[in-house]
């Protein structure tokens, strides 16, 4: 495991332990400062109550992990990207654009033991904390590939039934995004009938642009939930153009998938429907 400094929590508002990417010897009153006025400038672990959070600043949790089941999924918008389940519950690929706390890799590489698993992760930071956040070693069926991961799928000799895109710095949805034409290229490296399920956070000037170019690149097939919880949406975008969501068989499969994997797919299942029929995904895109 990678050596971490540890210190109490300087945050007045959020006490426990601090992990931080800083060698033996460091000066932790220095860092406490750095952390408490914004200018650290690498991501962080703050633990507590039996639970681990990576941070990329005190304000905007990336990822919360329940240390004695890593595998379960804590945060809300985490679960409800799971919902993809319900248009394909046994996805045979699955691409994940962004690593984080690895709770989504840990959920489906325990859950969906069929299903060959890619995780791409730019930050070097961010994958040296992997096995504080029990993401599993690479094997025959799991990967997390380091480097730029909008340019590994633009490259990608292989399809995916299923995309996750959880990409975010320390000011919310990543812009290179759009900068690299990401969509676009999202789009071509899905299977048939496959789903690019996003999650999108922050201010709306920050992911309406984002939105509003999956609704082009997949021709309105998108649907959008909002996440109360954590105050996140989660848009999934269909590359079938016959795309049309079976609601009433989907009813019947999200009691199934709750009973296998312990998750409000039932909820989920009305939250979509609900959300396609208001248009959630259009409203978020002005």
């Amino acid at each position: 495991m990678t050596s971490l400094l540890e210190l109490p929590s300087p945050f007045p508002s959020e006490p426990g332990l601090v992990r931080l990417l800083e060698p033996p010897g460091s000066d932790p009153t220095a860092l406490a400062s750095n952390l408490l006025e914004g200018r650290y400038d690498k991501p962080f672990v703050l633990e507590n109550g039996g639970l681990r959070a990576l941070h990329f600043s005190l304000g905007y949790v990336q990822s919360v992990m329940d240390i004695d089941n890593p595998a379960a999924l804590v945060l809300a918008y985490a679960q409800r990207m799971m919902a993809f389940l319900l248009f394909n519950p046994r996805p045979r690929r699955i691409t994940m654009l962004g690593l984080g706390g690895g709770s989504l890799a840990n959920f489906c590489h325990r859950h969906l033991p069929a299903a060959d698993l890619t995780a791409l992760e730019i930050d070097p930071h961010v994958i040296a904390l992997r096995t504080l956040f029990g993401v599993p070693p690479d094997d025959e069926r799991f990967r997390v590939v380091p480097g730029d991961g909008v340019r590994w799928i633009e490259d990608a000799p292989t399809r995916c039934d299923v995309l996750l895109v959880d990409a975010f710095g320390a000011e919310g949805v990543a812009g290179a995004l759009l900068e690299a034409d990401f969509y676009h290229h999202a789009h071509r490296h899905l299977s048939g009938r496959g789903i690019l399920v996003m999650n999108v956070a922050g201010e709306r000037e920050g992911y309406a642009a984002h939105v509003a170019r999956l609704l082009e690149v997949f021709d309105e097939r998108v649907i959008a939930i909002p996440v109360r919880e954590d105050g996140n949406h989660i848009v999934f975008a269909f590359r079938d153009p016959a795309f049309a969501p079976r609601w009433h068989w989907m009813r019947s499969q999200a009691q199934a998938l709750q009973a296998r994997l312990g998750l409000d797919f039932p909820g989920f299942a009305q939250q979509l429907e609900a959300g396609e029929r208001q248009g959630h995904a259009q409203r978020l895109a002005r």
